[in-house]
C-alpha cells in the first residue's frame, strides 16, 4: 500500500491518518468489481453527457471526458490497464486513470454524483447484460430437450420434456423490467443537486424506467435477491433432472448413456472401470452453492437500514459466482441432454404389467362401476397374481370374471402398453397428441 495520504481516495479530505494495510485490503473490492469495468464506463460517459446539458461541462470538457473514459475503457479490454495499489473499487480506479489521462478535468466527473448511485447503476446494468446470456443458455437447454423429445416420442419411458424450465425462462424475463431502473442521479441519497436530466439518462443507457426515489434508488437490491431465487429455483429444477439421468444411468437401469465429454474416465483413482456422471452430479451440487449465496445474502441484507451502507458491498461476490455457475451449469446441461444416447429396448425391458393396474380399474369406470370400487378390484388382482407369483396379463379371463362381474372377454386388451398411454389424451398427458402440444407450446415459448 502507498504511503501518500488518503485525500486520494474520494473520501479522503477529513481524514489525515493513513489506513491500516489490512483494513485497506478488507475494504478494497477492485479484485472481483473490476468485471463491471465496461458498465462503469458507459455509466460515466452517459452522466458526463448529462452535466453538459446542465451547464456544469462545456461541450470540449464532455468530449475530453468522453475520450478520456473511452481510452480507459480500451485498457481495460486490452489488458493494459494497471491497477494502482489505493485503488479502492472499480470508480475510484476508473477515475484515478481518467485523471491521469486528462489531466484535473477528470475531477469534475464526479460532480453531484456518488459511489452509491453510481455503484448501484454499474449492478443493474452488469447484471441486464449477463441475463442476456443466461437467458440464451437456457434457450438452448430448453430447445435441445424439445429436440429430444420430438426424437423420442416412441420411447415409452422416462419423459424428458421439462415443463419447468418453461417457466423459468418466463420468470427470468419477467425480472428484467425490475433489473432495468435507473439509480444514476439519486446521489448518496437525497438526490442530485445539479438538476441532471435523469429521463435522458435513462434513454442514454437503455433503462425501461428509473427510481422515483432516491433513497430507494441507492438502497435497493432487491433485484439482486430475486435474481438469486430465480437462480436457486431454476437450479433446483437443475438438480432433479440431473438426479433422474444419474439414477438412469447407473448399470442397474442403464437407461441412458452420458457422452465420455461429459465424464471423467476413469471416474475413480481406485477403480479404472469405473464412469461416474461427474457432470450430473457437479450440476446437482452446484444447486446448493447458488442456494447458499442467496440464503447469505439475504442474512447480509435483512438487518440493514433504509439507503446505502457498506455491508451492501457484500452483492456483489454472491452475485458474480451465481451469474458464472448457472451460466456454466445451463450450457453443461444442454451438452449432456444433446449428447447422451438413450436406450428405449432397456426402458421397454424395465416395464411390468403392474404399471397398468390403474388401467384395470379404469376398464371398470367405463362399464359404469364407481372408482373406489374399481381401484379395489384392482389391488385384489394385483393380490392374486402376486399369489400365483404371475404377471397381471397372465391371470385368466375367468380370474377376472371371479373377481367382478363386469369383466368381459375383452378385458386381456387392456394389457397394451401403447394402448394405455394414447387413452391419456388429456391436455398434459402422454399420447402422441398430447406430446405434440407440450412440444409446440415449447417451442412456441422459444420463439417468442
Amino acid at each position: 500500500m502507498t504511503d501518500q495520504p488518503t485525500k486520494q481516495k474520494l473520501w479522503g479530505g477529513r481524514f489525515t491518518g493513513k489506513t491500516d494495510p489490512l483494513m485497506h485490503a478488507f475494504n478494497q473490492s477492485l479484485r472481483y468489481d473490476q468485471r463491471m469495468h465496461a458498465a462503469d464506463i458507459r455509466g460515466s460517459i452517459a452522466y458526463a453527457k448529462a452535466l453538459a446539458r446542465v451547464g456544469i461541462l462545456t461541450s470540449g470538457e464532455q468530449n475530453e471526458l468522453v475520450a478520456g473514459l473511452e481510452a480507459v475503457g480500451r485498457e481495460w479490454e486490452t489488458g493494459q490497464f494497471n491497477p494502482a495499489s489505493d485503488d479502492e473499487d472499480i470508480h475510484t480506479a476508473n477515475e484515478r486513470r481518467l485523471s491521469e489521462l486528462i489531466g484535473p478535468l477528470g475531477g469534475k466527473l464526479h460532480t453531484g454524483r456518488s459511489r452509491n448511485d453510481q455503484v448501484a447503476t454499474d449492478m443493474r446494468l452488469w447484471l441486464l447484460g449477463e441475463v442476456g446470456e443466461v437467458k440464451a443458455s437456457l434457450e438452448g437447454l430448453v430447445r435441445v430437450m424439445v429436440e429430444r423429445a420430438d426424437k423420442e416420442r416412441d420411447i415409452l419411458l422416462p419423459g424428458y420434456t421439462h415443463l419447468q424450465f418453461k417457466y423459468d425462462l418466463e420468470r427470468l424475463t419477467q425480472l428484467v423490467p425490475r433489473i432495468s431502473v435507473l439509480p444514476l442521479g439519486s446521489g448518496a441519497l437525497a438526490g442530485n443537486p445539479f438538476a441532471v436530466d435523469r429521463e435522458f439518462l435513462a434513454r442514454e443507457l437503455g433503462f425501461a424506467s428509473l427510481a422515483e426515489n432516491s433513497m430507494w434508488g441507492v438502497g435497493d437490491r432487491d433485484f439482486i435477491v430475486e435474481f438469486l431465487m430465480w437462480s436457486s429455483l431454476t437450479m433446483t429444477h437443475m438438480s432433479r433432472l440431473a438426479e433422474d439421468l444419474i439414477v438412469y444411468s447407473t448399470a442397474e437401469f442403464g437407461f441412458v448413456t452420458l457422452s465420455d465429454a461429459y465424464r471423467i474416465v476413469p471416474g475413480s483413482s481406485i477403480m479404472p472401470q469405473k464412469k461416474n456422471p461427474d457432470s450430473l452430479e457437479l450440476l446437482r451440487g452446484k444447486s446448493g452453492r447458488i442456494f447458499g449465496n442467496m440464503a447469505g445474502f439475504l442474512m447480509t441484507l435483512k438487518g440493514l437500514p433504509s439507503t446505502y451502507n457498506k455491508d451492501l458491498q457484500e452483492d456483489k461476490e454472491p452475485l458474480f459466482d451465481t451469474v458464472d455457475n448457472i451460466g456454466a451449469s445451463l450450457k453443461i446441461a444442454e451438452g449432456v441432454i444433446a449428447t447422451m444416447m438413450v436406450h428405449g429396448d432397456k426402458m421397454r425391458a424395465a416395464l411390468t404389467m403392474d404399471v397398468l393396474a390403474t388401467d384395470l380399474a379404469d376398464y371398470l369406470v367405463r362399464k359404469g362401476v364407481p372408482f373406489r370400487e374399481t381401484h379395489h378390484v384392482s389391488g385384489r388382482a394385483v393380490a392374486l397374481a402376486e399369489v400365483r407369483q404371475c404377471q397381471l396379463n397372465e391371470l385368466t379371463v375367468a380370474d377376472y370374471k371371479q373377481l367382478h362381474d363386469k369383466f368381459g372377454d375383452d378385458i386381456l386388451d387392456v394389457f397394451d402398453f401403447e394402448a394405455s398411454v394414447e387413452r391419456r389424451t388429456a391436455i398434459g398427458g402422454p399420447s402422441r397428441g398430447t406430446l405434440d402440444r407440450q412440444i409446440a407450446v415449447l417451442r412456441a415459448a422459444l420463439a417468442s
